[in-house]
């Protein structure tokens, strides 16, 4: 995600606050002989797919998208003729310049939709960027009570999906919180202070999902997919304080040089997230410097096919994080395009 480069340092400080505050003696990694890499058929069913949440903002700044040929297409639809088959859209509560809000979210969704993409909604629960250097509550559930705070993430979740519903928009899939391995609205839902109140804050958003789309899957995110550590730390704790999801979300972002490590690393994890919970696995988030294209291109084949041999076909999909990026936009510089706006070879791994 964003200003991943400026805070290394501090999610860093985050991933030994929580593995040292566990009380759980955790088993070294030791690799499944069972989960090598062998050729595999890639089923059109695996949601091979981006988050564009930025896509609005960037067409009001001017910033256009082109295939191959240089000729100009939407971006969503551009992605789908690259072989993606869903999106990925975050929400924030009352973000100051207004992107990504509920209205801002609609006019996302309603194109994903036309094209027939299957959605996955990112509920943030804070006014802009919650990750696991931060998890700030919105500034107008500040000084709520803890029971008041559960009822506004309900209410909110409730009144994002209700919009969407309005609009005959049904999404696949929710995030409860985005890279929470810390727990979220922090102080009170902060994993490694208090793992119950983060449990009754992420069940308050699953039973909100369920109410209004039964049938849609709701998703627990945690970051470094390649960390059985953390995740084992985080779902254990969630599990023992009656937690409710579907599937483990996770986030992976290598270099060009350790991406084949961080990949078996995630295997073993997606394996073992499947034997001790029974969940579905989804990759919510991937990226690597777009300077590095044909080393992105590898890493992901390689990982779409990991995903594809997660045991007991629990492996859904690979999400890429903002690909249309380009041209230094907000600094971000893991995108998947040129600095042209065409799409990079990277993109090539997802047909």
């Amino acid at each position: 995600m964003k200003n991943r480069f400026l805070s290394f340092f501090g999610l860093y400080f985050v991933f030994l606050l929580i593995t040292t505050t566990s009380c759980h003696k955790e088993e070294p990694f030791v690799p499944d002989p069972d989960t090598k890499d062998t050729t595999v058929i890639i089923h059109d069913s695996l949601a091979r797919g981006a988050d564009v949440s930025w896509v609005t903002e960037m067409e009001q700044n001017g910033n256009k998208f082109y295939n191959s040929a240089g000729t100009e297409w939407e971006c969503m639809a551009l992605l789908k003729s690259l072989g993606m088959n869903s999106i990925r859209l975050r929400v924030w509560v009352n973000p100051a310049d207004g992107w990504c809000n509920t209205a801002d979210l609609l006019v996302k969704a309603k194109r994903a939709s036309d094209l027939h993409m299957k959605i996955l909604v990112d509920f943030h629960y804070s006014d802009s960027w919650a990750d696991p250097s931060k998890q700030t509550k919105p500034a107008a559930w500040s000084a709520l009570s803890f029971v008041n705070l559960r009822h506004a993430v309900a209410e909110h979740t409730t009144s994002v999906l209700n919009a969407l519903k309005n609009n005959n928009i049904t999404p696949d899939w929710v995030q409860i919180g985005n890279e929470t391995s810390d727990g979220m609205l922090w102080p009170d839902g902060r994993a490694s202070v208090d793992m119950a109140n983060y449990a009754q804050l992420s069940n308050a958003g699953y039973y909100a999902v369920k109410a209004v789309f039964p049938n849609t899957k709701v998703i627990i995110h945690i970051n470094d997919g390649w960390n059985n550590t953390l995740f084992r730390w985080i779902f254990d704790g969630l599990k023992g304080q009656g937690a409710k999801w579907d599937v483990i979300g996770m986030s992976l972002y290598p270099t060009n040089t350790n991406w084949s490590s961080y990949n078996t690393q995630c295997l073993y994890n997606m394996n073992d997230m499947v034997n001790r919970y029974g969940s579905e696995i989804m990759i919510c988030e991937v990226g690597m410097d777009w300077r590095y294209a044909d080393a992105c291109k590898q890493f992901l084949i390689d990982l779409i096919g990991k995903v594809n041999l997660v045991k007991d076909k629990k492996g859904l999909g690979v999400f890429y994080w903002e690909p249309e990026c380009y041209g230094g936009w907000k600094s971000y510089g893991l995108g998947a395009f040129d600095s042209n706006g065409k799409p990079t070879v990277a993109m090539d791994a997802f047909k």
